[in-house]
């Protein structure tokens, strides 16, 4: 997935600090040939849809591997107690056929897209009596508080809102973050809405991985306002391109990334199955 916007470094954070997903890996011999992870769900949450993931290098497909994880990480979901799945499908049909013979219903398409950050817009000037500020002059709980405020908005489904002493460990203190270049709107002390940018130093890419606004603000251009801003400033920092990811239902966003000169670049589906 050459369009995620991930280091080595940050991967081995994720993995060391989540205590909120099970990962699985194939090896031959020393070799990790493929890998899946279940995303486990709130404690006491009531038939939950479970997120997992299968991922298989195409070198190493056809050999039985996906399809052992598959039924290892569903037998770990349904031990965690989901009443469905829900994983992310690539677009091929290679991949689209290989859930669907294991009970999946493709859903929602997803956009991939890239942007040239030499030819991104001048930033959009927030509304009159609010301010737009980089993550530095925050505080984490007031962008928690946001993050909860948006996730479960994603039609997706994709978006996690963690509690507050988790998600300060695995997203604030993400090894990918990048403070100076994630923007907030605030209004007064109130983060009215923002974008998380990640960003990898040597391929010089930046990924926006969570842009959203509270629903008591929206309809007044903050998503454009924010991304814009958070844009500028990679470019500024030396970066040269940006990638995103979108529902492709998400009318609003796709509007603000096409204004910002985003193109698709690939795309993929969500996919689920009731166990």
């Amino acid at each position: 997935m050459p369009q995620l916007v991930k280091t080595a470094r940050g991967i081995e954070a994720e993995l060391r600090n989540s205590t909120r997903r099970i990962v699985l890996i194939a090896v031959d011999g020393a070799e990790v040939v493929g890998y899946g992870n279940v995303f486990l769900p709130d404690p006491g949450e009531q038939a939950p849809r479970v997120r997992i993931s299968v991922q298989v290098p195409p070198g190493e497909r056809r050999r039985g591997i996906g399809g052992a994880l598959a039924e290892a990480v569903t037998a770990k979901a349904a031990k965690a107690g989901a009443a469905s799945l829900l994983v992310v499908v690539d677009d091929s049909e290679e991949s689209k056929e290989f859930a669907t013979r294991r009970g999946f219903t493709i859903g929602r398409r997803m956009s991939h897209s890239r942007a040239d950050l030499s030819a991104v817009p001048a930033p959009a000037a927030p509304p009159e009596g609010l301010r737009d500020v980089d993550f530095d002059q925050v505080e984490p709980e007031q962008v928690w508080r946001a993050v909860v405020a948006v996730a479960k908005g994603d039609p997706s489904g994709l978006s996690l809102a963690p509690p507050y002493d988790e998600w300060l460990a695995t997203d604030w203190g993400h090894a990918d973050l990048r403070r100076d270049l994630s923007v907030a709107v605030l209004d007064g002390g109130t983060v009215a809405s923002f974008v998380v940018t990640t960003a990898d130093p040597e391929r010089r890419v930046i990924w926006s991985n969570l842009t959203g606004t509270i629903p008591a603000q929206r309809g007044r251009g903050l998503a454009k306002v924010v991304k814009s801003a958070a844009l500028a400033r990679a470019r500024d920092a030396g970066f040269i391109q940006a990638y995103t990811g979108n529902d492709a239902g998400n009318a609003p966003m796709l509007a603000v990334n096409s204004w910002l000169g985003y193109q698709v670049s690939s795309a993929a589906y969500t996919a689920e199955k009731n166990l």
